[in-house]
């Protein structure tokens, strides 16, 4: 990790003088960094004294509901109206988790013309300049990773607490894959046991997050790895598809198709996963890999998207069929790089 510089904290501290009113943001579709990253933060700023709204475009999967504070974040989709006013009242807005001003939706013309300060914290490559400042750093795991560096320069790790720590493990947890990627940072353990040293429950956690699914959820994934699974060994790739309907039958909520994409890369020789799920009026898109494959840099190209070498999101504003057609056809393309 590279140290958060001087410059940069004091530019903070020096805001945060003057601010009574801190709105944090984060992008649509939230993982489990986006939703450890705004509730730490909250609690954090909270901690400090500061009024504290957290906001996101649309609602956060059902497994995150145990955390605390969960149903207090504000989400577009249902109170645009009340989301207009913190804007209005924001002195300071922080952006976590997202390197682009598009991911918040309908919320970016509300951010684009506020006039308070911004700070983006986020880990992933190559951030977009939407901000006054910008702490970046893609060599971590998380952006909670990054934030918990954050907190204990800004404020002191005396305001960390077990609710501040567990959000924050949390998006560690869910962005590494339970440590199976984006963690080979000897940096991330010791922060890891830091985090464990307030109190924080890590088996505890880990039940909540991934022992915590719905019947529908495990009978739709079911059904999608019996029939909806297409594997194309000659470029190590295999798929998944999954039409609204699916979703309908299955009775989906949001958070069920979390981890899918994952499934298909536990298949003998497959280095590159997508997930491609019918919305309306466009399909998104969900890509993973192995080794050195840069599905960031395909979703970026191709399904206007990105993210990370090994772990990025796209969409797709045909149908389905076509979308599907457009993804194998690009197959041979990169017939060598997937070897």
């Amino acid at each position: 990790m590279k140290s958060i510089s001087s410059k940069t904290v004091n530019a903070v501290k020096e805001k945060l003088k003057d601010t009574g009113n801190i709105l944090i943001l984060s992008h649509y579709h939230p993982d489990g960094d986006a939703i450890g990253s705004l509730l730490s933060m909250t609690r954090f700023f909270s901690k400090m004294g500061y009024v504290v709204s957290a906001a996101l475009p649309d609602a956060s999967p059902v497994f995150f509901d145990w955390m605390q504070g969960v149903n207090e974040i504000l989400v577009f989709e249902r109170k645009p109206e009340i989301i207009e006013k913190v804007f209005l009242e924001a002195d300071l807005i922080f952006v976590l988790d997202f390197n682009d001003p598009s991911r918040l939706k309908d919320m970016e013309p509300f951010f684009e013309r506020s006039g308070a300060m911004k700070v983006l914290i986020d880990h992933h490559p190559g951030p977009k300049k939407f901000s006054d400042v910008i702490i970046s750093d893609v060599s971590v795991s998380s952006t909670c990773e990054l934030l918990y560096e954050f907190m204990k320069s800004v404020g002191g790790g005396d305001i960390i607490d077990k609710e501040i720590a567990t959000a924050l493990f949390v998006g560690i947890l869910t962005d590494t894959g339970c440590f199976s990627f984006n963690s080979s940072d000897p940096g991330t353990y010791i922060r890891v046991a830091e985090l464990i040293g307030y109190g924080i429950n890590k088996d505890e956690i880990f039940n909540h997050v991934y022992d915590n699914y719905s019947e529908n959820r495990m009978r739709l994934l079911g059904h999608v790895l019996r029939e909806k699974m297409e594997v194309i060994p000659e470029y190590n790739t295999a798929f998944i598809s999954i039409t609204m309907d699916e979703l309908k039958r299955y009775n989906f909520v949001p958070g069920d198709t979390e981890g899918f994409v994952n499934y298909p890369l536990s298949i003998n020789g497959i280095c590159f996963s997508a997930l491609f799920i019918e919305k309306f009026g466009h399909v998104r898109i969900s890509f993973r890999s192995k080794g050195d494959f840069p599905v960031n840099l395909f979703s970026k190209k191709h399904f206007n998207g990105g993210g990370h070498l090994n772990a990025a999101g796209g969409e797709s504003f045909t149908n389905m069929k076509e979308t599907l057609r457009l993804f194998r056809s690009l197959l041979h393309e990169y017939s060598e790089e997937l070897k």
